[in-house]
């Protein structure tokens, strides 16, 4: 049945009114359209609904066998489309699924879960890994935002730059040769860590710049995760070229010191990612902004 709720309210104010010209005149129509509107009525029910007497536009039985599931449906229409679901984080149980890179985990979760302790309390947090299929676990929804550097999300998705970063060199405190600085030499001459993380671009932009810039660095060891890269560092010559935030972090809790780097590595931009089937859910719009003032800068 081809019938809108604008049909229904029409067939509420005949029935109220017992007449087509009072119900134009409530409704804010003109005559004619309220008796197309009442044929098409017809047509839908197979039943007059409504036959003209002395007394006006009397409802057959049939109308008034509808009439009062139709003002239910009616009733249930406008409460669902004037509706307008809150969220209360006080209140929630919601459990968010955020996508991240570890360099994200390391830097940004502590004060992330600091906060909500406080503003929500019953909130839960699931962390998912930036992979390559991130961008259809957002269009599902299995995931209600991605965060971190990500350059395969830039297009497509909703968007939203949290802090600039820059690389720096960590090297550590006890190094048999690297003293108050880093010497390019020096760079060239020690054996590196590579990190390869899956679903990032901080592999990509440090290792274009080099070879733009015609360096080779002499790669001792590959990983796949900024994870423990400090206490390999501490513990070893090696060098890790690694996102200033996080560098601050891993010096305070190893015994490495940063170097600031003697190459021209280019900056880039830590984002918040979302799709646009969510960009109007309550509870994604407040742990955007969550998430927007704790790291915006």
């Amino acid at each position: 049945m081809d019938v809108d709720l604008k049909l229904l309210t029409i067939f509420e104010e005949v029935y109220k009114t017992r007449s087509v010209s009072r119900a134009a005149a409530n409704i804010g129509a003109t005559q004619p359209s309220i008796s197309i509107a009442l044929a098409k009525l017809r047509r839908s029910f197979n039943d007059p609904l409504f036959v003209r007497t002395s007394r006006g536009m009397e409802p057959t039985p049939h109308a008034e066998a509808v009439i009062k599931p139709m003002r239910e449906a009616i009733a249930l229409l406008r409460s669902t489309l004037g509706s307008r679901v809150v969220f209360d984080p006080l209140t929630s149980t919601r459990k968010f699924r955020i996508a991240m890179t570890d360099i994200s985990q390391i830097v940004m979760l502590p004060a992330l879960m600091t906060h909500l302790e406080k503003a929500a309390p019953s909130v839960s947090i699931d962390i998912l890994h930036i992979t390559r299929d991130t961008p259809q676990v957002l269009e599902s929804g299995d995931a209600d935002l991605a965060i971190g550097f990500m350059p395969q999300l830039m297009a497509g998705f909703y968007q939203q730059t949290l802090f600039e970063q820059r690389f720096v060199c960590l090297v550590s405190r006890k190094h048999p040769r690297i003293r108050s600085k880093l010497t390019l030499p020096q760079f060239l001459a020690e054996g590196h860590i590579e990190v390869t993380t899956p679903g990032t671009g901080h592999y990509q932009v440090v290792d274009q710049a080099l070879k733009r810039q015609r360096i080779k660095r002499r790669v001792a060891l590959q990983v796949p995760s900024y994870l423990g890269v400090g206490l390999i560092v501490a513990n070893t010559g090696l060098l890790v070229v690694v996102p200033q935030r996080l560098a601050d972090i891993v010096a305070r809790e190893n015994d490495v010191r940063i170097a600031p780097l003697t190459v021209e590595l280019p900056s880039y931009r830590v984002k918040q990612h979302w799709h646009e089937r969510y960009v109007s859910d309550a509870a994604n719009i407040w742990l955007r902004s969550v998430v927007s003032r704790l790291f915006s800068t």
